[in-house]
């Protein structure tokens, strides 16, 4: 499919836009075209960040997904339209800051999705698709009672799929999977045409540098000693671009009532994963040699870690044709170059200083 004939003229609206993947997914749909309302938080500054350079292509919508009212109304325009999608991005999304921030989680992931899909309703809005996005962490590890309704490959690695099981392990991943299922609920209650996504691990230009890939390479540009927490999981890398064609494929094409999972359809540990941004930014002349130091205060708490996330992304390509073009070495490439050039959009947001 045509990505740009489908977008051209057709209202967007979408959660969460002034954020990392909904930056990129606004710089997309402008340039195909599309009629963007974008729904940012509003604030006391309010200032956008990643979408300001938009800002005359696009018509913003300032509010909170908490508040059902400033939801309501910004989705009022959509009465005019027909056929518009809804792509659903806003969230509290650092599985980290759950533990530190756990009502705000629930209260902002659960609820805020509530708002809209109920608004959809009372509005009684014809829309193409509502697409909610999940995350690779609702899967969590594998439980020994439901292994054999998993798939693993040849070497016995866990492959994740829409028939997969889950097992969230922190606050973030269990308010979004609540998300996943209200968005399911309002499909089989109201018809409401919606599915569900669930991202592996996006990075990219942008991106907060609290994040694994954007605090290795803030702290590798800043000083000569990289603090990681635990190094031994394993994630699915997929850079964001790729992630933003996922999401506008599965809303244009998916199926109603169904879900859909995407990513790089590999994995890699985190050590590895460290060791290869540091060699692509030396490679590049961003830094030497810095040190990498383990610090218990990094580490989730417990036995909340997750272990090993890998995507078997063929629900996807079978039905639109997706996969994912950016390989590691290029993403990262993008990725460093983006913090290098950018340091007053991230320096005041790590956490290592």
């Amino acid at each position: 499919m045509n990505l740009e004939t489908q977008l051209s003229e057709r209202a967007v609206f979408v959660t969460g836009a002034d954020g990392f993947v909904g930056s990129h997914l606004v710089d997309t749909l402008v340039e195909y075209g599309a009629d963007v309302h974008a729904f940012v938080r509003a604030t006391s500054s309010g200032e956008l960040n990643n979408i300001r350079h938009q800002a005359d292509s696009i018509t913003v919508h300032k509010g909170d997904l908490r508040d059902s009212h400033s939801v309501r109304k910004a989705l009022s325009p959509l009465k005019d339209t027909s056929e518009a999608l809804i792509i659903h991005l806003g969230a509290q999304a650092h599985v980290g800051e759950s533990w530190d921030r756990p009502y705000e989680t629930v209260d902002t992931n659960v609820r805020g999705t509530l708002n809209l899909l109920q608004a959809v309703v009372d509005l009684d809005l014809d829309i193409a698709k509502f697409d909610t996005a999940g995350t690779s962490e609702e899967y969590g590890n594998v439980v020994e009672e439901v292994r054999e309704n998993h798939e693993f490959d040849d070497n016995g690695r866990v492959i994740l799929s829409e028939r997969s099981p889950v097992n969230p392990k922190s606050v973030y991943a269990t308010s979004k999977l609540a998300a996943d299922f209200l968005t399911m609920n309002y499909y089989d209650a109201y018809k409401i045409p919606t599915v569900t996504t669930r991202m592996f691990n996006n990075y990219g230009p942008r991106q907060n540098p609290r994040y694994i890939t954007g605090t290795i390479i803030t702290q590798a540009l800043e000083r000569d000693i990289i603090e990681l927490g635990n190094l031994q999981p394993k994630r699915d890398m997929c850079y964001v671009q790729d992630g933003v064609r996922g999401h506008l494929h599965v809303a244009l094409e998916g199926n109603p009532g169904e879900q859909y999972v995407y990513g790089y359809g590999e994995n890699i540990s985190m050590r590895d994963w460290t060791n290869l941004i540091l060699e692509v930014g030396a490679e590049h002349g961003y830094w030497e040699d810095p040190q990498i130091v383990q610090s218990d205060d990094r580490y989730r708490p417990g036995d909340s870690d997750v272990e090993e996330l890998r995507v078997g992304h063929e629900k996807l390509t079978e039905k639109t044709g997706w996969e994912p073009r950016t390989t590691w070495r290029e993403g990262l490439s993008r990725t460093i170059e983006w913090y290098a050039q950018n340091k007053q959009k991230w320096y005041g947001r790590v956490d290592w200083r």
